[in-house]
């Protein structure tokens, strides 16, 4: 019996790895944040970004992915449409580095063994740990957003995209992605995170709601591996 569960072991893993089909690429675009400083719109990059990703694609519907991306986040009271947001006067500068690891799902079958053309709609989501600046009012309230400490934490990427094959080898992808933070700190609302207490002096927004931050932009990825075959 034993042998018998070796082979079928084995089978099952030389029939995956003849399957895999590999992509390596380049993300690049825009970053724009959402929380208690600046602007309100859920799409407005005003940072760059850029980034690194490779998928493992697992079937015509779906991929592992990994990603490592490295944007700026700012945001500006004055250009807030807010009158008391204009009125308050906040700005600040922030830097993201995040790694995320999850699975992306093609709506159509994606499968660049069949003959070209290739294109689907597609949703990634997983789980993203980040570094960023914490920031607090230093000087009180009619002083100046700082950036001090290290603020590493978790976020929900939620991202829609679509891609296309543009060649047998080169794929290229237009997405939008929402990243939901475990921090409310990004813009220096909640300094208790920072501090280890509470400051009701210096802090300032809505408590009820994290901060996020999105990423828009373009991907350019090169399939290489034996052609998959998705017949396990």
């Amino acid at each position: 019996m034993r042998y018998l569960i070796a082979f079928v072991v084995m089978a099952f893993f030389t029939t995956s790895m003849r399957s895999q089909q590999f992509e390596l690429g380049a993300f690049a675009g825009g970053s724009n944040f959402i929380g208690d400083v600046g602007r309100t719109y859920y799409i407005l990059p005003n940072e760059p970004v850029v980034g690194f990703l490779t998928k493992w694609n697992r079937s015509p519907r779906h991929a592992i992915r990994f990603s490592l991306n490295y944007a700026k986040i700012s945001a500006d009271d004055a250009k807030s449409d807010d009158t008391r947001r204009q009125q308050r006067g906040y700005s600040f500068q922030n830097s993201i580095a995040e790694a995320s690891l999850g699975i992306e799902f093609n709506f159509f079958e994606f499968d660049l063994s069949d003959e070209l053309p290739q294109s689907t709609p597609y949703v990634y989501t997983g789980i993203t740990y980040f570094r960023a600046d914490h920031v607090y009012l230093k000087d009180g309230r009619n002083g100046n957003l700082s950036n001090e400490g290290t603020n590493w934490d978790f976020a929900i990427p939620m991202v829609v995209g679509y891609k296309e094959a543009i060649t047998e080898h080169i794929i290229g992808g237009l997405e939008i992605g929402a990243r939901y933070t475990f921090t409310d700190n990004l813009d220096g609302s909640w300094p208790e995170e920072y501090l280890g207490r509470r400051d009701p002096k210096i802090e300032f927004g809505n408590r009820n709601t994290n901060d996020w931050y999105v990423f828009t932009g373009v991907s350019f990825t090169f399939t290489f591996g034996r052609k998959p075959c998705y017949c396990f």
